[in-house]
């Protein structure tokens, strides 16, 4: 605020008329006093009653509204329009006055336009420096709205990474999870193995496990932490120094534009008269409440901008209190997730602790049990070895008496020659003296005499006791030393009748020497000796042959995984012991007399036809299911054959129908629904949908067969039957198995109770459904159709196995050069056996595909590829019964099993595919061979990822391939 004294001559006329605006500040009020003394010499322009007397003026722009002039005397302005009234002489004077005052108005118009100019600059600096304002706003505006668009970019990339972090760190933690279902895994290996050393690997896998996991969750929390604490701490440094750098930037603006609009105030010099300059005064007027508005716009601008400031002050402390909320999360998540683990790991170790004291315990069971029957075994050794000693003791001096007999037969034997060439030449030379006999010559037997007729002779006892022994080599060739010397036969009777010679009735030639050709006789001591030193050996041997079965049996049952009856043991070769055609003859009988073959080929489970009584000859119309007299044999043919088998360590599977029963009598209306023998049930057993037999049970759980009544599995006493009648075959006929029919007919569910209730050692479903085609070739995805089987399987509980019905179709077409057909997107096998190969069962052909059915028969000549493949991989295959017998490929199929038993392949064997194409398909299955198919030129030794030393162990040429690892 500032303060001025002007003369009141200068403003006694033009003040009342033109009011001083004085310019002010955004802060404050300007006050312009005017009045005084003046530094001129003071003239009086009025004569008479008015006088021109010091005023005071006073101008102020309080409020914008018009200055306010005060006077002291007066106090009005209607005098000043009395003092026109002047004389004449007076008006000289006056314009004098005027001239001067104009000469003053153009000085002040000069410097009003000085002024203006002055203004115009000041105007135009003040713009710039509001221009600068508003830029340096903007800018502040624009670093803040980049500084919130950085800080929302960060923190979502925080959050992201967060994200990322605790996806990573569940992703650890579900491998450590895996690893430590593998290391539960290897814990039962070793529960079943019984081994020691595998408990100790599992226990360092577990703590490998436990370590890793740990660490992985500080590694990841410590870079969650870090990767947190920093980009959150950067971001506020950054918003800090936005809003510093945008609060520096205004407060700069704030006091430019004061210094500027200062420098204009101060800059300004009022001048006294301004009243010819009315109009450009109210221009200056409206200019200068232009800036003060224009001033007034920019300080709300400011505050505004302020006002963000705060609210991004006010964001940013909420996107700490969120950081600060996020890291309380982070932590309490992790102190849950470390919770978790501790259980886990608690419990793993719990589970762990049982486990191995479990298997302690099973092992000093197995092992206590195993020393008492080695013990039990050594002392039945020892004691048969102590009764062979003795035995062969007397055997050894039985022959030394023999011996000594033959040596003094020998010796008697040289003596009866002499006397016999004796004898012979006497009777040669002399003639008896009677003269009825002088020209006959006794002769015995061609030439031999017997001289040897004492009763005590050795010659009686030879005859009367039998041969000791056969005769020697040597004693036969001296026996054809002593022939020639006799004299000849007479083989001409003529001759004989007119012969000198007279024969004696002695005994013959091959009666005293052919002691070879002699028999044991009964009674005899070495008779006796004999058979008992056979039946020592036999039961010797016997011994022996069933010490040997208990230690293979024993050594087997550390490798062989659990029983159960989805995989069986895990090693098991499935053959179908009937065909289309079998019920035709007494089948049972032919095919006990079989066990002892099929055993000795490597076969360790046998499929027998349908047992029940059947409206169909071949089994699969069954009625009676109680009723086993069928067409294969009476009930007996079938229990001594299913005793055949077990003799022989065979696996007897029945083959079951449990989705339909064919009815003995008809209801009132005519339908055949009513059941008969011992499961009498009515149509309340029969599902509701079955469209030909007026069922009253529940709808089906599966498809329908509509040649007969189809079972409904939900009623509660069907089930009770049904797991009664499968308790009967299992353990009074000797069942070990099922092979379960038309399995699509009702739900798995079904299935796994009554498994669960017969516990078979192995069960197969047939679950029979159509492949994909398309323009009547076979699709290459086969996805949907072994999914299926899967479902099915997985109702089942996986307590049951199911033909791999997928891999039989693409063998089907895969063999005739389109082997890319055997190999998944995944690089794993395209049927059931790459999906779930314990429990895939597969097979080429059966009684329906091929026998005299042949509704979907396998390639004739592929037959050998095809057994090739499936008894080279993973799974349970099936061999049929017609190629065994009657194509003439036994010793390839007999070949093939040998080399699936050398090689160690079960059902869970894993199989690496090297090649796929048209040329030929190549794989390693369960690390111990590999297999070729197909005329692809190829040997191990060409393939840089197969490692180990080979040899080749079937050679079949375009066909198949087979190699075992050394």
């Amino acid at each position: 605020m500032g303060v001025f004294v002007l003369p009141s001559s200068a403003f006694g006329v033009l003040l009342p008329h033109f009011p001083v605006v004085s310019l002010g500040t955004p802060r404050g009020q300007f006050h312009l006093v005017l009045g005084g003394s003046s530094n001129r010499k003071r003239k009086n322009l009025l004569t008479g009653n008015w006088q021109c007397r010091p005023r005071i003026v006073v101008a102020s722009n309080r409020d914008n509204s018009k200055d306010n002039v005060t006077d002291d005397e007066d106090g009005s302005l209607l005098g000043s329009y009395e003092m026109l009234e002047m004389k004449e002489d007076e008006l000289v004077e006056a314009r004098k006055a005027l001239s001067e005052v104009k000469a003053r108005q153009a000085a002040l118009e000069k410097e009003r336009d000085q002024l203006l100019e002055d203004f115009a600059s000041s105007e135009a600096k003040q713009k710039e420096y509001v221009a600068s304002v508003l830029h340096d706003k903007e800018l502040a505006v624009s670093e803040l709205e980049s500084t919130k668009s950085l800080f929302h970019q960060k923190l979502q990339e925080s959050v992201k990474e967060k994200f990322a972090l605790e996806s990573k760190l569940v992703l650890a933690r579900q491998d450590a999870v895996e690893l430590a279902v593998q290391v539960e895994k290897l814990a039962e290996v070793a529960f079943r193995q019984a081994t020691s050393h595998i408990l100790e690997d599992a226990k360092l896998r577990v703590s490998a496990a436990e370590t890793l996991a740990a660490e992985s969750a500080f590694q990841i929390d410590e870079q969650i932490r870090k990767s947190t604490e920093g980009t959150i701490f950067s971001i506020i440094v950054e918003s800090k120094d936005a809003i510093n750098k945008a609060l520096d930037v205004a407060e700069n603006a704030i006091d430019e534009a004061t210094q500027a609009v200062a420098v204009f105030t101060d800059a300004v010099n009022p001048i006294d008269v301004i009243a010819s300059a009315q109009s450009e005064n109210i221009k200056l007027q409206g200019a200068v409440s232009d800036l003060e508005a224009q001033l007034l716009v920019s300080k709300s601008e400011l505050d505004r901008l302020k006002l963000e400031l705060q609210q991004a002050q006010v964001q940013a402390n909420a996107a700490e209190l969120r950081s600060s909320n996020a890291e309380k999360a982070l932590l309490e998540f992790q102190e849950l997730s470390r919770k978790k683990a501790l259980e886990q790991e608690e419990e793993i170790r719990s589970l762990l602790e049982k486990i191995k004291k479990e298997a302690v315990e099973r092992k000093k069971v197995l092992s206590k049990a195993f020393k008492a029957e080695l013990e039990s075994i050594k002392a039945a050794v020892d004691a048969s070895k102590e009764i062979t000693c003795s035995r062969e003791n007397a055997y050894m001096r039985r022959c030394e008496a023999l011996q000594r007999s033959l040596r003094t037969s020998e010796s008697a034997l040289k003596m009866w020659r002499q006397r016999a060439e004796m004898a012979q030449s006497l009777l040669l030379k002399e003639r008896s003296e009677k003269e009825d006999d002088e020209d006959v010559i006794y002769i015995a037997n061609g030439g031999r005499i017997d001289l040897l007729t004492d009763d005590d002779s050795q010659k009686w006892k030879l005859l009367s006791y039998g041969p000791r022994k056969e005769i020697p080599q040597w004693m036969a060739r001296r026996i054809r030393s002593i022939r020639p010397k006799f004299p000849p036969r007479k083989t001409d009777i003529s001759k004989a009748l007119n012969s000198n010679f007279k024969s004696l009735e002695l005994p013959k030639l091959d009666e005293v020497w052919s002691i070879a050709q002699e028999k044991l006789r009964e009674g005899d001591m070495l008779t006796e000796h004999v058979i008992e030193k056979e039946v020592i050996e036999k039961k010797r041997k016997a011994l022996e042959r069933a010490l040997q079965r208990k230690t293979v049996k024993w050594k087997r049952i550390r490798e062989e995984t659990k029983i159960e009856p989805g995989t069986g043991t895990g090693r098991e070769i499935v053959f179908q012991g009937f065909n289309w055609e079998s019920w035709r003859r007494q089948w049972y009988q032919e095919l006990a007399f079989k066990a002892a073959d099929l055993s000795h080929s490597g076969i360790t489970a046998v499929w027998l036809p349908p047992p029940t009584q059947s409206v169909a000859p071949q089994g699969y119309m069954p009625s009676d299911l109680y009723n086993l007299n069928s067409s294969y044999g009476s009930v007996e043919d079938l229990k001594s054959c299913i005793e055949e088998m077990h003799s022989q360590e065979l696996l007897a599977l029945g083959d079951i129908v449990l989705n339909h029963r064919c009815a003995h009598k008809q209801s009132p209306n005519g339908v055949w629904n009513i059941f008969g023998g011992k499961l009498a049930w009515g149509p309340e057993a029969i599902v509701c949908d079955d469209p030909n037999f007026q069922g009253r049970g529940n709808p089906s759980s599966g498809d329908i067969f509509h040649a007969a009544p189809n079972v409904d599995h939900s009623q509660h006493f069907v089930r009770k039957d049904v797991k009664e009648w499968l308790y009967w075959l299992r353990n009074d006929i000797g069942y070990d198995g099922w092979r379960l029919d038309f399995v699509r007919g009702f739900s798995g569910t079904f299935v796994k109770e009554y498994i669960e209730a017969s516990n078979p050692a192995f069960a197969i479903g047939e679950y029979w459904d159509s492949m994909a085609y398309e323009h009547g070739n076979l699709c290459y995805n086969q996805d949907a159709h072994r999914q299926r089987i899967v479902n099915w399987i997985n109702a089942t509980g996986g307590t049951s196995s199911a033909f791999d019905v997928t891999t039989k179709g693409i063998l089907h077409s895969a063999l005739h050069d389109q082997y890319w057909r055997l190999i998944d997107p995944q690089g794993k096998p395209t049927g059931v056996m790459g999906w779930w190969p314990s429990r895939a069962c597969t097979f080429l052909e059966n009684h329906d595909t091929g026998s005299t059915q042949g509704h979907w028969p396998f390639p004739r000549d592929k037959l050998t590829q095809g057994y090739a493949y499936i008894l080279t991989h993973p799974g349970t295959p099936v061999i049929f019964y017609d190629h065994f017998y009657e194509f003439g490929i036994r010793d390839v199929l007999t070949e093939l099993i040998e080399a699936r038993r050398r090689a160690g392949i079960h059902c869970r064997s894993s199989v690496k595919i090297y090649h796929a194409n048209t040329e030929g398909y190549v794989a390693q299955v369960s690390n111990m061979l590999v297999i070729k198919l197909g005329h692809f030129d190829w040997n191990p030794s060409k393939e840089n990822q197969l490692d180990g030393s080979w040899q080749k162990f079937i050679d079949k040429g375009a066909d198949y391939q087979i190699w075992l690892r050394q």
